[in-house]
């Protein structure tokens, strides 16, 4: 329930700062009356489209915490949380990144990695995680997650994610113009676009929408095999990598909240693989050259 209204409640919040935007851009107001102005439209969808984006990239670790109930360690109170923070600060070393923060939090076994940059990160790691597992096979769970701050991948799935959004707002209401153009072609009264042009824009943004969403994925799963290439870097061996997506592989997991999901160390299995934000844990053991 918590997620839920958190959910809602930040959904809401980005739609009334981009509702905002666009007024005072004065770009919402692509439809005139001499037609469709396209050049506005674009700015307008990329308005939508890059500023959910980013201001989603930056509510990410507050909203990250807020969701799963995640402690950022201050002072160590324990040997395993000492060893926690002191493995995350080895890999951000070898990494040359700055130290992120370090988290813990109840649930079952998964980690994630979130942020709004390299200098602003939170690695966090479940429970659930910790006691299924072994010491070396959550240090290679958590250099894959520090693999994930160096390679920039929260930053770069914003950036693709404003890109797909953008044109599925700019081709939805396009398709929306033209359908409700066809449909009252020859209407005398016909001063500005009706209820085709709604309903047709709102089913393309969905349809569109889930289109889209095969493309993040796809390129969703092209970084998680970086990431488990690149623990294997700063592991030194891609051995404790293979060993701990084994592990996975027998251990119960759940799905992150979708705003963490690609970042995440096990990803929810999708009804259909070309959702999915992970690719399959044996293909992922193979591509690091295990069988």
């Amino acid at each position: 329930m918590k997620r839920i209204v958190l959910f809602l409640a930040t959904n809401l919040a980005v739609m009334l700062v981009l509702s905002v935007a666009t007024s005072l851009l004065g770009v919402n107001k692509f439809l005139t009356a001499n037609g469709l102005n396209v050049g506005m439209l674009f700015v307008f969808a990329a308005v939508i489209g890059f500023g959910g984006a980013f201001i989603s990239l930056l509510m990410s670790k507050t909203m990250a915490k807020w969701s799963t109930g995640a402690r950022v360690i201050e002072s160590p109170s324990s040997s395993t949380e000492m060893w926690l923070v002191d493995t995350v600060a080895k890999l951000a070393k070898r990494a040359n990144l700055p130290m992120p923060e370090v988290a813990i939090y109840d649930g079952e076994p998964n980690a994630f990695a979130t942020g709004a940059s390299k200098n602003s990160s939170l690695v966090a790691v479940s429970t659930g995680l910790l006691q299924g597992m072994t010491r070396d096979e959550a240090e290679a769970v958590l250099a894959h997650e520090v693999a994930h701050i160096a390679n920039g991948d929260m930053v770069t799935m914003t950036l693709i994610q404003g890109v797909v959004n953008t044109f599925v707002v700019f081709l939805s209401r396009i398709v929306g113009y033209v359908v409700d153009g066809f449909l009252r072609r020859g209407d005398s009264e016909n001063t500005g676009p009706g209820i085709g042009y709604m309903v047709t824009s709102m089913i393309c943004e969905v349809v569109f929408g889930l289109l889209a969403s095969i493309i993040v994925a796809w390129f969703s799963r092209q970084r998680e095999f970086r990431a488990d290439s690149g623990a294997a870097g700063l592991m030194g061996s891609p051995v404790p990598m293979q060993n701990a997506l084994r592990r996975l592989g027998s251990l119960h997991t759940e799905p992150l909240p979708q705003n963490m999901a690609a970042s995440g160390i096990a990803g929810g299995s999708s009804w259909m693989a070309l959702f999915s934000t992970h690719p399959p844990l044996e293909e992922r053991i193979a591509a690091l050259g295990g069988r």
